[in-house]
């Protein structure tokens, strides 16, 4: 079994084409994990990490796949996550559990629409990262552009570890900053390193880029700013400390580079993963909520602890369900017995494997720090598992809501079953696609983060379960939201031949920046039965306020971005029930919000694209007609970028219209970003 300070969970993440599977495919080559490397959508099986049938086809990553290897003493646990915003919720569950992460960026590019997304996961979870400037082979590379980028648009401390040897087609290798040597990577597939002197022509540059390495350093070890001030000659180890220490404390980001597709500048990143990025005791305690006293409990990687793991994915095979499983604490066999704080049941790991991309490697035990699979579990994605006796709940993972929605119908009686298995498979698997029924015209409507996630759960349905089934037009998720304050006072008093039930609630609603807030304002020291709900009450009263978010009052779209405050209310001991409340809190809350001028939502995408300058104009104009409002552009030597924001309802169709617009040279990428008020004109249209 691996130490825990030689194991390192890592993700890679980036903007979609940035180069992330590329890379994970050198990663495992050079780790001696394949022997062959295969490019992205080439024409033999395709990359490695990139092991569906439809992620083969479009040359995309779709899910995110695990996979251990070992770059000399180290464990390193890679994590290949998609780049395309409608398959974030992949990004976000790795995130959530992975101690470093290695953020891709194009050399061209540089920071785009997608990497301020994995920018904001990655501070989110507080995760240490390194940067790799990936593709310096290509036409209008350009790294101290892309380092920039990061300073300025990020947020981030970059401190720049290596020089590049030539750009773009002369592109031939990087200088290593610290030790003062320039890096050649020969062979085939460029898998010998060869060490040489740093050429005449850069020795200027990579004195003065080291200097501006140390000076950014220097103010995090004093021993080391000493050395600098004496004029002394400064340990290599002693560099490799002070940029550990300041990359794991988040205060700088290490900034290597290469060409992952001209085999250049990996093995490099390689050594940077283990010597910058945490190990799960770097990363210490981790905190846990107790479920019944519900105070904070911090859960130490102690392998000799009881058992704290979270499932952070799951997956449905022919074998039953897969459970991608992080262990934070205490060691765990197969045939163990963990108990689920979510449900309160036990369950019984049946078999433990380590997950290589597809394929299972049987364990038998497993320490906390480590990332394996659980056979033979029922749980659900974001539960927490511990030793029976234990009763802890960690923080779960952040699911964004989802903004299309398609409706669907089985085209026979032959694929409702199929249909019905299908979606009960990848609503588990994935919790940003949600599944719910038309009720007037009872048709299944599918929701997912964009017409690609759909589209590739449509055909995955199509291929896995062979269900047909007719798809009707995408419709936008839009919401419903108050704009003033408004007061409810309600009575649910209702007599059957048997019982009596009663209940009264008193508040109000008013706008809130969250989905939604509940508020007690009861009296602390109330007269009996009067102006008051007792506390056994409250969960059915937030139960019934989140019922009536379920519809809204314009046309029936949920609701959000309300606050409710409960101030008084009556109960009778004997008629009151929770079934009562529930009731009485559902209506008032539809009796307020009809009269608080609600108002219809759209989602509205953050919308990047980037184009040959000379169709700048025409590209704009045409935004303008789909309501985009224009942040500005960016010119980026002979192409242009374009940022706006744009309604999603008026996205459908817009990759054709951009091809035809820029002759097919242009390409975008889109986010959601918020949801905004729909102007009283559009609101006769969802």
């Amino acid at each position: 079994m691996t130490a825990q300070s030689s194991i390192r969970n890592i993700g890679i993440s980036a903007h979609i084409d940035a180069g992330k599977t590329t890379l994970s495919e050198r990663i495992l080559y050079y780790t001696g994990k394949i022997h062959k490397i295969e490019e992205v959508g080439g024409d033999g099986h395709g990359a490695t990490m990139d092991y569906m049938e439809l992620e083969k086809e479009k040359g995309i990553t779709i899910t995110s796949a695990a996979v251990t290897c070992f770059w000399k003493d180290t464990q390193i646990n890679l994590i290949d996550t998609p780049g395309h915003v409608d398959f974030t919720i992949e990004v976000e569950r790795s995130l959530r559990v992975l101690d470093g992460a290695v953020l891709v960026l194009c050399g061209v590019a540089g920071v785009q629409s997608q990497t301020y997304t994995v920018d904001r996961q990655m501070k989110r979870y507080r995760v240490p990262r390194i940067a790799f400037i990936n593709k310096l082979d290509r036409a209008g590379a350009s790294p101290g552009r892309v380092v920039e980028g990061l300073r300025e648009k990020l947020g981030l401390t970059p401190v720049v570890l290596q020089y590049p040897i030539g750009l773009e087609a002369q592109f031939q290798g990087v200088v290593d900053l610290v030790e003062m040597q320039a890096h050649y990577y020969e062979g085939d597939q460029g898998q010998t390193v060869v060490c040489r002197p740093i050429p005449a022509s850069l020795q200027a540059e990579a004195q003065a880029a080291r200097e501006q390495l140390l000076d950014q350093i220097s103010i995090h070890s004093e021993e080391l700013m000493t050395l600098m001030l004496n004029g002394s000659s400064i340990p290599s180890e002693m560099i490799w400390e002070t940029i550990r220490q300041g990359t794991l404390s988040l205060e700088f980001t290490p900034v290597l580079m290469g060409s992952a597709f001209k085999n250049k500048g990996v093995q490099a990143l390689l050594d940077a993963i283990a010597r910058y990025l945490p190990s799960p005791l770097d990363r210490g305690a981790v905190v846990a909520t107790d479920v019944q006293t519900h105070e904070t409990v911090a859960i130490a990687p102690n392998p000799s602890d009881p058992v704290v793991a979270l499932a952070f994915k799951l997956i449905d095979d022919e074998f039953g369900q897969l459970t991608y499983t992080r262990l934070y604490a205490g060691t765990v066999k197969a045939g163990d017995r963990l108990y689920n704080s979510r449900t309160g049941k036990t369950v019984r790991i049946h078999r433990l494997v380590r997950i290589e991309v597809d394929q299972r490697q049987e364990l038998s035990e497993a320490a906390a720090g480590e990332i394996v699979g659980f056979l033979g579990i029922d749980c659900a994605s974001g539960d927490t598992l511990c030793s029976v006796g234990m009763q802890v709940s960690l923080e779960g993972i952040s699911v964004p809501e989802p903004v299309l929605t398609l409706a669907i119908t089985p085209q026979s009686q032959a694929d409702v079953e199929r249909l019905e298995r299908a979606l009960r498979r990848f609503t588990r698997e994935d919790p940003t696609l949600h599944v719910s029924t038309d009720p007037e015209s009872n048709k299944t409507l599918l929701s997912g983060m964009g017409e690609l996630h759909l589209e590739v759960y449509l055909e995955r349905m199509r291929r896995e379960y062979h269900a047909a089934v007719y798809v009707g037009k995408p419709a936008v998720a839009y919401r419903e939201t108050l704009t003033q304050l408004a007061h409810f006072d309600a009575v649910f008093a209702r007599q059957s031949a048997n019982s009596r039930q009663f209940a009264q609630v008193i508040g109000r609603i008013e706008p809130a920046e969250a989905p939604f807030v509940l508020e007690h304002h009861l009296p602390a020291n109330p007269m009996p039965k009067e102006n008051t709900i007792p506390k056994k009450f409250w969960p059915a009263c937030e139960q019934g306020f989140r019922d009536a978010l379920k519809t809204g009052w314009l046309q029936g779209y949920p609701i959000i971005g309300v606050k409710v405050i409960l101030t008084g209310g009556c109960f009778h001991p004997q008629d009151s029930t929770e079934a009562a409340f529930r009731f009485a809190a559902r209506q008032g809350f539809e009796e307020a919000f009809a009269k608080a001028n609600p108002t219809l939502l759209e989602p509205v995408m953050k919308l990047e694209v980037e184009t040959p300058a000379e169709f700048v104009g025409r590209i704009q104009s045409k935004l303008l007609a789909r309501r985009a409002l224009l942040l500005g552009t960016e010119a980026r030597d002979d192409v242009a970028m374009i940022f706006a924001e744009v309604p999603l309802a008026e996205m459908f169709g817009y990759s054709t219209e951009l091809r035809s617009l820029s002759q097919g040279m242009a390409t975008f990428s889109m986010e959601f970003a918020a949801y905004r008020p729909i102007s009283a004109a559009m609101a006769v249209r969802p």
